[in-house]
């Protein structure tokens, strides 16, 4: 059975993360649910998340110091973060989300349909990334217990469909970026197609590292 990915919802409001949850159910992944910054780093500690939904105006810790402690943490640095606000104070607020680590700033009240077709795109390349990087455990652990005779065919195969399942995702990923290109993309979709441009770089790289006669077990990408 494939694991669901976890999505976290931040926000003060409880009426707000009801709301969040009737829009991604359709999503059919984990909702975990967390009403200040405080409790969004807890359940960072032990939880992995495939993307954080995070309100701007919160009393305490506010969306933007929150973040600054998920981007400060190795374990946590690389998930991507939907900053979600009730207020628009022009482009200064708006890029001081993104340099808080934000890949998209949207403005309440906001389209159900628009933020479930962002949502999807990182679950999607949350649940590639696992799979790759079990794929690439799976070999790693082949080719260190050696591959003579018939295991060493079957590594081989398992090496070069890894490489073309990985090799499919940059096809997309180079077709999205041209996309983005041509419709003269902002900071957001800037943010986003760097972020997947330097995961899948690191897969590629601890793929290549899986070759025969390249020494030592690469050190796999952590997930993102």
């Amino acid at each position: 059975m494939v694991q669901k990915a976890k999505i976290l919802l931040v926000d003060d409001r409880p009426e707000n993360l009801l709301a969040l949850e009737a829009i991604l159910s359709a999503l059919d992944q984990t909702l975990v649910r967390a009403s200040s910054g405080e409790e969004a780093l807890k359940a960072l500690l032990t939880d992995d998340f495939a993307v954080i939904l995070l309100d701007v105006q919160m009393p305490g810790m506010d969306g933007f110091e929150t973040a600054a402690h998920i981007k400060r943490r190795e374990r946590t640095r690389d998930i991507p973060i939907i900053f979600l606000t009730a207020i628009n104070h022009g482009p200064h607020h708006t890029f001081r989300g993104y340099a808080a680590g934000a890949v998209d700033y949207i403005s309440k009240p906001f389209d159900p349909w628009v933020l479930r077709a962002k949502v999807s795109v990182f679950v999607e390349l949350y649940m590639k990334n696992c799979k790759l990087r079990e794929q690439a455990a799976l070999l790693r652990l082949q080719l260190e217990g050696g591959g003579e005779g018939g295991h060493g065919k079957e590594t081989a195969g398992l090496l070069a469909e890894l490489s073309a399942r990985l090799a499919a995702v940059e096809e997309q990923a180079e077709a999205l970026s041209k996309q983005l290109d041509d419709d003269s993309a902002d900071a957001a979709a800037v943010a986003t197609a760097a972020h997947l441009e330097r995961k899948l770089t690191g897969l590629r790289r601890a793929l290549d590292a899986l070759e025969p006669g390249t020494g030592a077990a690469p050190s796999l990408p952590t997930q993102s």
